[in-house]
């Protein structure tokens, strides 16, 4: 794989031209920022900036001042390639919190390892209806220990609106939902997005997980995406590597509540 390449295509389709990810957000592109504007409910933040050090503290400014009046908190979705090289510091001091950083991965899917089945006793089930998000959901909350709220609203609003855009998945042992993941197929471009791989305390290290990859990876080539995209925490990264994925930047999310 060019890493170079591959990342200039992933910041030219995914941040600069990104996509609205459900119904009713819009993605706005204001000067030197693009930004998704959703409710409540959804993903609020800066998908992309191209600034320098003359302008940071100024853009910085404008969108606080933005999602503030929309009442919102708001992400800046920051990449270790992104300038000004102190951009991280200067969020910091307009009062945004840092998450922990994350590995942006991408992987072929002619050449990822796609012959991961599911460990005996473990079925694999695709949600497409309000029962199955409810799965998904549990699944979340107990492997992350979050309130899932959101995340049932984002679902079952993309179920509803485009669901050819959306693969989530549930692993069950009998009726029991013990690991989930899903996948964003986004139009007229070549990545597709892991999102959310999750596994309960009690079934991790058994190769759910790799197995969820597996299955999503088999869907997005039948699709015909070339590139799986995933931002990878230290836990599932190495899992990730030995499948095929290759680190491209990190990825960190600053917040900020107001």
């Amino acid at each position: 794989m060019d890493h170079a390449a591959v990342l200039a295509l992933y910041d030219r389709d995914m941040r600069a031209g990104a996509r609205p990810d459900g119904p009713g957000v819009r993605v706005e592109r204001v000067g030197a920022v693009v930004r998704q504007v959703a409710d409540a409910n959804g993903w609020n933040g800066v998908l992309w900036s191209d600034l320098d050090a003359a302008s940071a503290d100024r853009v910085i400014a404008e969108q606080v001042a933005h999602f503030t009046r929309l009442g919102l908190g708001f992400e800046w979705k920051l990449y270790g390639h992104d300038r000004p090289a102190d951009l991280g510091d200067r969020l910091r001091a307009a009062g945004f919190r840092a998450e922990p950083e994350e590995t942006l991965l991408a992987g072929e899917t002619a050449r990822l390892a796609l012959d991961a089945e599911p460990p005996a006793g473990i079925r694999l089930v695709e949600a497409t209806d309000a029962a199955g998000v409810d799965l998904v959901v549990d699944v979340h909350e107990r492997a992350f220990g979050t309130d899932g709220t959101r995340l049932r609203h984002r679902l079952l609003a993309r179920l509803a609106a485009d669901p050819g855009t959306m693969v989530a998945v549930v692993a069950l042992a009998g009726e029991e939902p013990v690991s989930a993941a899903r996948m964003e197929l986004v139009p007229g471009t070549r990545f597709a997005g892991l999102w959310g791989g999750g596994t309960v305390a009690a079934w991790r290290g058994r190769g759910i997980y790799r197995a969820l990859v597996a299955h999503r990876a088999r869907v997005a080539a039948a699709h015909g995406y070339r590139y799986l995209q995933v931002d990878a925490t230290p836990m599932s990264r190495p899992i990730l590597e030995r499948l095929g994925f290759h680190a491209l930047s990190t990825t960190t999310p600053y917040l900020y509540e107001g």
